[in-house]
């Protein structure tokens, strides 16, 4: 189940997009409100008052204009105080000026009201005796209808502001507080949300007090039975049934603090029994059948995460394990390389080849332990590699090495160790120091693509030599990292015919 989440880029575009439509929608209902009545309209609003006063009203001029500025004033009042003046509430170099600002725009509001209500409240002239009266009653209205409508907005804001808090901070709630789940609180959001709505549109006293009580009643059980009810009665045979008996228990129980609080609140008894009524059916036929699902599906999401950590665990294990094989692997032919060349040259150049390999010793000790290190610093390890097997093949006319590797200055990173299998097998399989022999090495970029091509001669092993049937651990090995590492990234291609073996790797360094 996704999980209700909004990035308050997002949030921003839906509050617009929302508050846009219930503006057309206004217009829409003022249009479709007026009925004609012999050759001239009446209004549906205040209709019984107009008739009672027996005046005759022009539809534009004291219903449909005013009440076209007054859906445009409110409209425009909300997209300012919304998205310009109240965020900036919240920024203490800009909140004084900002709170005058919110002081201007309502008292703006207010005026424009009670200007408007002069027009659609017309029939009070002809009720009070004088026109200061009637004057004091509209106004006196359009006060407490803005007070009103600012005390929703400020609800609203409260809501929201609330709401992307919980969101931010959902990952420590749960945790510090076990019983609390997103979908709870997500649950609780819509809920002050839809009463908002129902002060709004003035609902009935019954519905309001039935949605005002069942829905925060309903995530609470939600909460308490994925805390407690549920995994307890997963010890049971009958784990549903036996989850439905403390349910039903617990609501019964409930039904009675809750009547004796709506018994407080409201005198009228239909009232009273009405929400109780609503209640019990609510809980049991759809919040404890909903709390099951959810936590049978945080449950299972749950198990797929312990699996994924577990085979990615894996994955950590088997790759320290493949690389601790490659460096043994190489330090074996380092060596052997060193003590060729000094019994060949004694030891004229052995300090050289000493050199390079102690550059490569510190590479190993330092970075290869690291996830990824800088291309310039493999590329390096690379060339050292090279050089050093050239101190044993250059005393051989036979034996052609030729490489072609490009310097690479941008800052990019590689896992560690990665290219060098690959040239250490050319050495491994493709150097006789009896045959002609040859090895080319190319590493190139194009963009972000590492395009590295490795070319070698092969050479039969004689039946008594012992890595006559070895393949090469390191081959096998870096084929395996580039799949936990690059998998999708990169492509890995070996072709080998009777003489020669050819390998093409290709890696999208920068991607995602």
């Amino acid at each position: 189940m996704n999980y209700f989440q909004v990035r308050p880029s997002t949030l921003v575009k839906m509050e617009f997009i929302l508050s846009t439509l219930l503006f057309v929608f206004g217009l829409f209902y003022l249009i479709t409100t007026a009925v004609k009545t012999d050759g001239t309209y009446a209004l549906n609003y205040d209709r019984y008052k107009i008739e009672q006063t027996r005046l005759q009203l022009s539809y534009n001029q004291y219903y449909f204009i005013p009440r076209l500025l007054q859906y445009f004033a409110l409209y425009a009042s909300f997209l300012i105080l919304n998205f310009k003046l109240v965020p900036k509430l919240f920024c203490k170099t800009q909140a004084l000026k900002s709170a005058l600002l919110v002081a201007l725009v309502l008292t703006t509001l207010f005026l424009t009201f009670g200007t408007i209500d002069t027009y659609l409240k017309n029939y009070l002239f002809l009720r009070h005796t004088t026109d200061g009266e009637a004057y004091r009653v509209i106004f006196t209205s359009s006060f407490f209808h803005t007070a009103w409508l600012a005390f929703l907005f400020g609800f609203y804001t409260l809501i929201k502001y609330a709401s992307m808090y919980l969101y931010s901070n959902i990952d420590e709630i749960e945790s510090k507080y076990k019983i609390v789940t997103r979908n709870g609180i997500a649950a609780f959001v819509i809920w002050l949300v839809s009463i908002l709505l129902l002060l709004v549109t003035d609902a009935e006293t019954g519905p309001f007090a039935i949605w005002l009580v069942t829905i925060p009643f309903g995530i609470c059980l939600y909460w308490y039975s994925c805390y407690s009810l549920i995994p307890a009665s997963m010890k049971d045979k009958k784990p549903l049934f036996s989850y439905y008996v403390k349910v039903l228990i617990l609501v019964l129980i409930s039904a009675i603090p809750l009547f004796l609080i709506i018994k407080g609140i409201s005198e009228r008894s239909s009232i009273v029994f009405m929400v109780i009524l609503f209640h019990i059916p609510f809980q049991l036929i759809v919040t404890t059948p909903l709390s099951w699902y959810l936590y049978s599906q945080q449950q299972r999401k749950q198990q797929e995460i312990a699996n994924l950590k577990s085979a990615l665990g894996q994955s950590n294990a088997n790759y320290d394990f493949l690389r601790s094989q490659i460096n043994p692997h190489f330090l074996f032919n380092a060596l052997n390389t060193i003590y060729g060349t000094a019994l060949q040259e004694k030891a004229e150049r052995t300090s050289l080849g000493v050199e390079r390999l102690g550059d490569m010793m510190r590479f190993m000790l330092q970075e290869n332990m690291q996830e990824k290190i800088p291309l310039s610093r493999e590329i390096e390890y690379l060339n050292n590699y090279i050089e050093l097997q050239k101190l044993r093949t250059d005393a051989s006319p036979h034996i052609l090495i030729k490489s072609q590797i490009d310097d690479w200055s941008q800052p990019a990173e590689i896992a560690p160790m990665l290219l060098i299998p690959f040239v250490e097998n050319a050495f491994k399989h493709g150097i006789s120091l009896r045959e002609p022999s040859h090895i080319i090495i190319m590493l190139q970029f194009k963009g972000d693509i590492l395009y590295f091509d490795v070319t070698n001669s092969i050479h039969h092993k004689t039946d008594n030599d012992p890595e006559r049937y070895s393949n090469g651990v390191g081959l096998s090995n870096v084929r395996q990292r580039l799949q936990l590492l690059y998998e999708d990234r990169h492509e890995l291609l070996f072709r080998e015919s009777a003489t020669e073996f050819f390998v093409h790797l290709t890696i999208h360094l920068n991607q995602a």
